[in-house]
């Protein structure tokens, strides 16, 4: 019954059923893979999905449980990220960011820098009950990472901590080349007023960019860490 609240919380403002979610943990194509729709409510949906060659799941879970400055965040975009305003005492470093929340600056391809809010949750809050444990114990998923996040420097937040104005899922799969990274975010209307496909279209290519760019960098980073090193490949 708790799990089932959770997710409740997580997904019922953005008017989408937790089975829905379910399709981003299936390897089969998706009837949209790359793009942006309207859901019911006005709520606009945004999915992306970005090819991370040479990475792994595990890699990108130990990234969230590491970056911490300004500087870690230009690595991941060189362009779009400005500025880390920090971690709330939930995050612990090498350890966990579930339930965390992070405070950032970034600008969405052509659209201005702007402040964000983004509160990490289980990953099981997204799915269905026993949907991504399931998932991933069939390898069909390496990692999920899923948040409540806002935009604007004024974010309206509920009595959890969680922004009001929008939820984002990411979903890994390992591949023989690396891995598959699948995103899912809903916006809806703020204070009555639909958030327009420009943005949508704008943080599309904000997410494309900054995985890719992150996947150039990631694995090097991860081996640097002394307790990654058994699986570093040789190259001569």
């Amino acid at each position: 019954m708790a799990l089932e609240v959770r997710m409740s919380l997580f997904l019922d403002r953005f008017g989408m059923a937790s089975q829905e979610m379910d399709a981003l943990l299936v390897p089969h194509p998706l009837r949209i893979e790359t793009g942006i729709e309207r859901l019911s409510g006005d709520v606009l949906r945004v999915e992306v999905r970005t090819d991370l060659p040479n990475c792994k799941g595990r890699m990108l879970d130990w990234w969230f449980k590491e970056f911490d400055t300004t500087q870690h965040l230009l690595w991941w975009h060189p362009t779009d990220h400005v500025e880390h305003r920090g971690w709330s005492a939930q995050w612990r470093k090498g350890r966990s960011y579930v339930g965390a929340t992070i405070r950032a600056v970034e600008a969405l391809g052509a659209i201005p820098p702007v402040a964000a809010v983004i509160r990490f949750h289980d990953p099981r809050d997204a799915f269905s009950p026993g949907a991504y444990a399931a998932a991933c114990q069939a390898g069909e998923v390496s990692l999920a990472i899923v948040a409540r996040i806002g935009f604007g420097d004024d974010v309206a937040l509920d009595a959890a901590g969680d922004p009001l104005q929008g939820a984002m899922v990411h979903v890994l799969r390992d591949t023989a080349f690396g891995a598959v990274l699948r995103s899912c975010f809903l916006l809806a209307p703020v204070e009555g007023k639909s958030v327009s496909d420009e943005i949508g279209l704008g943080l599309l290519q904000h997410c494309h960019c900054e995985f890719g760019y992150l996947s150039r960098c990631l694995p090097s980073l991860y081996w640097a860490d002394p307790a990654n090193r058994a699986d570093v490949p040789a190259l001569w």
